[in-house]
């Protein structure tokens, strides 16, 4: 992998031939696991402007239409996550010159509290080709990580590593995005509001306000600045505008720009029509059945073939789930029951996916298994050598297992003599699950015929007879490690140990992205520093704890919840806790912030205990919600010491069989996570404070 510097620029076709289609990860580390960042991408022309607002992607107008750029989302790595876009460099149109790949942080955080700064850019087989490391990002709220540029039709690469003082809107008005200011009266209101809102945040948790609005920051006034167009050589050269002045020095009052988008979308609304039926016995005519399915072989028939057909007619839910692959965006087609020679046994893969545009083809391999089945490592290696033969570009797996970094779910071998390579990639049932959901619950698609195609694909996942339930399996060696646990033979160092480790991550994983599709809200799990930057370091780590203490425990970062959320296992005692904490506001008196806090906590469980968190460390006073409804005042610590937040948590039995019935525990771990978000973390949760703007004839069904 080329390791580049500052200022230094580096040819694509040089690194790799399978440079049409790039994937650019931005990664970054928090010491607390809760920083974070989101990517921006700018398209500009020869003069270093956009040519429209159109040409400026962000999270609120993540795809382009013609599929060149396509923000792929966060995923966790090492000891932070990636947020990774994914570039169609044919697509590009030809008057595009630059492409700049930026992120920018938000509620006055800097990028400069964040670690492993670094840019990472991948071929189309998955290959990585260059890493930037980033070390010196200082206190700028918006940094510009690197470009795409075209230098006598070859794209490079230049490392920027410049950063912004003014923000997201900033850094896009300085290109020439079209900023959409408040008039007079939405400013002089803002003022009132923010006001209002200082004054109130002194009764109130760290995050949150009285009103429930986040108070906005000033953002610097717009300075014409010059940006000056590259040369034809490839000397560093300043590749951005200057930084726009610190927010310190912006005009008093002065509300946030919005960068406008015009593109239309269709969502479906979440509550369900009330049906006309006679009787519960009657079941709505559905485009995808799933009474006639008896077996596993029809199963995966069946759901290969929904899947593959929903992706080849809504391109949006085809380029989500491909694009991350390194396939372009183009005319999609899809096949099911293909037959393959290999040997003297033709080879019948569940399914090949082939994509074009503009004469390049992308083509895939697909093998689908549904229920408890586990892919076999003969088979996948069967495809893995037939795909390098005929020259596929990768083979994909769906099954409802869930992949771990650092753990491939099959081992195959790789031939590395052979000059063309293949991608192999797996995607679980419950992430195709959480991409529809998101598209036509949160995001939005082209039109109603596409989004009631994904309802129904989202309905057959979702049948308790469809077989793609998801991760639904603690494995063989749950019940023999709970069993040691409660009579305490289990020995540091068994291996069964780890294998419940790994089944632990997986659950998680599959949560986070169920409670992230619900929410429309990105959902991580956290990996904190302390815990290393190897994976199988850190799950042995956990294994150990789980050995020493019977416990399993993991976190999980929601977009606008004021902290993580903790959920934990006690397998001694057959316990599930699931908590967060609140930090104390900064002004204010320590009454006011209990009474605050239980009143924000009215449609709480009356069983919900309330901790107070204290400066030296030690524990502070305790009690249930129903306890503590008339009597705030019994958080108070008797001895005065200084209050730092509040700890909420939720305890209920957990389930003790390994399946995900009823009454197992990956059920019981679903359903907590889901009632304590539900009935406490939704109550504490900030408004978006970055300014994305609604979309533009935003079409609701």
């Amino acid at each position: 992998m080329h390791e580049m510097v500052k200022g230094a620029n580096v040819g694509l076709s040089a690194l790799s031939e399978d440079v049409d289609a790039v994937i650019v990860s931005l990664g970054w580390a928090s010491p607390t696991g809760e920083g974070d960042a989101d990517v921006s991408v700018l398209l500009l022309d020869g003069h270093g402007k956009v040519r429209s607002d159109a040409d400026f992607y962000f999270y609120n107008n993540p795809v382009a239409a013609d599929g060149s750029v396509q923000l792929l989302g966060k995923a966790p790595a090492g000891e932070g996550s990636e947020d990774r876009i994914g570039f169609d460099l044919t697509a590009i149109p030809a008057d595009v010159e630059r492409v700049v790949v930026a992120a920018s942080r938000y509620e006055g955080a800097r990028f400069g509290e964040l670690d492993d700064l670094r840019v990472i850019l991948t071929d189309g087989s998955g290959e990585h080709l260059l890493r930037f490391a980033i070390e010196d990002a200082g206190s700028v709220s918006a940094f510009i990580f690197g470009e795409l540029y075209r230098r006598a039709e070859e794209w490079k690469f230049r490392a920027v590593g410049q950063g912004y003082d003014s923000g997201l809107a900033g850094l896009a008005a300085d290109f020439g995005v079209d900023i959409d200011d408040a008039s007079d009266d939405a400013l002089d209101e803002a003022s009132d509001d923010d006001a209002a809102d200082r004054d109130a945040a002194a009764e109130v948790p760290d995050g949150a306000t009285a009103t429930g609005v986040a108070p906005t920051a000033p953002a610097a006034p717009v300075l014409p600045v010059a940006v000056e167009r590259l040369p034809d050589t490839d000397t560093a050269l300043p590749a951005v505008p200057a930084p726009r002045r610190a927010a310190d020095d912006a005009e008093p009052g002065k509300a946030l720009a919005r960068p406008r988008t015009a593109k239309k979308k269709v969502t479906l609304p979440k509550a369900v029509k009330k049906s006309l039926a006679e009787n519960e016995s009657w079941k709505q005519a559905r485009l995808f059945p799933v009474s006639a399915l008896k077996s596993d072989r029809d199963r995966e028939t069946r759901a290969t073939s929904v899947l593959l057909s929903v992706m080849a007619q809504v391109p949006e839910f085809g380029r989500r789930l491909t694009a991350g692959f390194g396939a372009p965006a183009g005319r999609m087609e899809t096949f099911t029951e293909v037959s393959l020679p290999h040997g003297d046994n033709p080879r019948r893969p569940d399914g090949v996916i082939r994509v074009e545009r503009a004469g390049r083809l992308w083509t895939a391999l697909v093998e689908t298994k549904t229920n408890g089945n586990a892919l076999r490592s003969e088979q996948v290696q069967a495809y893995m050598d037939i795909a390098a033969r005929r020259g596929y570009e990768a083979v994909i797996t769906l099954s409802n297992d869930v992949a771990l970094e650092g753990s491939p779910l099959v081992d195959v071998k790789i031939d590395g003599r052979r000059k063309h390579k293949v991608a192999l990639r797996h995607l679980s049932w419950a992430e195709v699950a959480h991409h529809a959901q998101l598209l036509i619950r949160h995001e939005g698609v082209g039109n109603r015929a596409h989004a009631w195609l994904l309802a129904e694909l989202l309905h057959y996942l979702q049948h308790d007879n469809s077989g793609c339930h998801g991760f639904q399996n603690m494995g063989s060696a749950w019940v023999p490690v709970r069993r040691g646990i409660d009579d305490e033979t289990l020995c540091q160092g068994d291996p069964r140990a780890l294998e419940v480790v790994e089944s632990w991550e997986r659950l998680i994983r599959q949560v986070s992205l169920g409670l992230g599709g619900d929410l429309g809200q990105k959902v991580l799990p956290v990996q904190r520093a302390r815990r290393g930057t190897d994976p199988a370091d850190r799950r042995a780590r956990m294994a150990e704890q789980l050995c020493a203490e019977g416990k399993l425990e993991a976190e999980l970062r929601i977009e606008e919840a004021p902290g993580a959320l903790v959920v934990g296992a006690d397998l001694r005692t057959g316990r599930l806790r699931t908590s967060i904490e609140v930090p104390a506001p900064t002004q204010g008196y320590p009454l006011t912030w209990a009474k605050r806090l239980v009143r924000r906590m009215a449609e709480a469980p009356a069983d919900l205990h309330v901790e107070t968190l204290v400066e030296d460390g030690a524990g502070g006073p305790r009690g249930t919600l129903e306890k503590l409804r008339p009597e705030p005042a019994d958080l108070l610590p008797r001895n005065g010491a200084k209050i730092t937040g509040f700890r909420l948590t939720l305890i209920k039995s957990m389930g003790s069989g390994r399946g995900n019935a009823e009454s197992g525990f990956i059920r019981s771990v679903d359903d907590a996570v889901q009632r304590f978000h539900g009935t406490v973390v939704v109550h504490l949760e900030r408004p978006a404070s970055r300014t994305a703007p609604a979309t533009e004839g935003a079409v609701t069904g």
